[in-house]
């Protein structure tokens, strides 16, 4: 990767909201070295029709001496709505995992309002604590750039598929590991979702949404994930222009949804005026390319059209 492409960003406290959560211990689990590269074989008809309740876990893993607190959000059995169930019994899958990755001084608590809607959509999600840069760290961007966090979301994808094989876990049989696995993320997330596709390739990864990203890196041809990037043209903390680089870089499929004047998160949280489009353009995303959800994938010039947002796919 070129120095000249990358622009290394100074993020202040104010860059991502944050909210505090304990952090509770789970399962740890050995890290298969199997190599793995999924085929998407999933019909359809399969992909679920009505919303679900959602669960939720906690896992305290690791990656060499990082501590990476998981939280796990999935489809539960009961009602759909109201607020998630600790340890909820699992719904009858088996369900595509999508991991999600926080911005600067961020929690996963923070993005709730791209969370639950993939979990009650039919979609596990885990999303790990990063353990420079979330709320109460010292902020640490430079493990973006090294490629720390986007090895840490390799680390948690492999952890989380590996709990489907986990004899008397509750998520034992009930995941799709056989579907390929989504990657997203804001701000400095979106940037570790980004780095997957290029700089730190995840073989594994069919589907990806960096939210507010810059461009860090060069295409290497090892990932092969329908891309959708989402930021607005107004973003001071993470320039549209290299967004629009890096979506230039990547082959089909992939789209932009562009937030027409807002900055760097407006759109993200359940109260913007056009956070409906993203919500809606984020999860048919997900279930098109990982569900192979034909239906959702016609959806999405509806699901992104509004007066304050912009479309531009190619969908091959």
């Amino acid at each position: 990767m070129s120095p000249t492409r990358r622009t290394l960003l100074t993020l202040g406290a104010g860059s991502a909201l944050a909210i505090g959560a304990s952090a509770l211990t789970g399962n740890a689990l050995a890290t298969p070295t199997a190599p793995y590269r999924p085929a998407r074989v999933r019909p359809a008809a399969d992909a679920p029709a009505e919303p679900f309740a959602v669960g939720l876990r906690e896992f305290n893993w690791s990656r060499g001496g990082r501590t990476l607190v998981t939280r796990v959000w999935y489809p539960a059995q009961g009602s759909p709505g109201g607020d998630p169930i600790r340890d909820a019994p699992v719904a009858d899958g088996p369900f595509p995992v999508v991991e999600w990755s926080h911005g600067l001084y961020g929690t996963p608590e923070v993005y709730l309002s791209e969370i639950l809607p993939l979990a009650e959509a039919g979609f596990v999600v885990p999303a790990p604590v990063f353990p420079t840069t979330a709320e109460g760290t010292e902020g640490n961007i430079q493990d973006v750039y090294n490629g720390n966090q986007s090895r840490d979301v390799s680390e948690v994808i492999t952890r989380t598929l590996a709990l489907n094989d986990a004899s008397g876990d509750p998520f034992a049989g009930r995941l799709d590991v056989a579907a390929g696995v989504g990657v997203a993320g804001h701000s400095l997330g979106g940037m570790t979702t980004h780095g997957l596709l290029t700089a730190w390739p995840d073989s594994r990864i069919r589907a990806a949404v960096p939210f507010a990203c810059v461009d860090m890196g060069d295409p290497t041809g090892e990932v092969a994930a329908n891309t959708l990037f989402i930021h607005g043209d107004q973003d001071p903390v993470c320039q549209y222009s290299l967004a629009r680089q890096a979506y230039s870089e990547l082959a089909a499929p992939k789209a932009f949804l562009t937030h027409v004047g807002q900055g760097h998160d407006e759109y993200v949280w359940g109260n913007g005026v056009t956070y409906p489009q993203t919500r809606a353009t984020f999860v048919d995303w997900m279930r098109w390319s990982l569900y192979a959800d034909t239906a959702a994938r016609d959806r999405l010039a509806d699901d992104a059209a509004s007066d304050g947002t912009a479309w531009e796919a190619e969908l091959g």
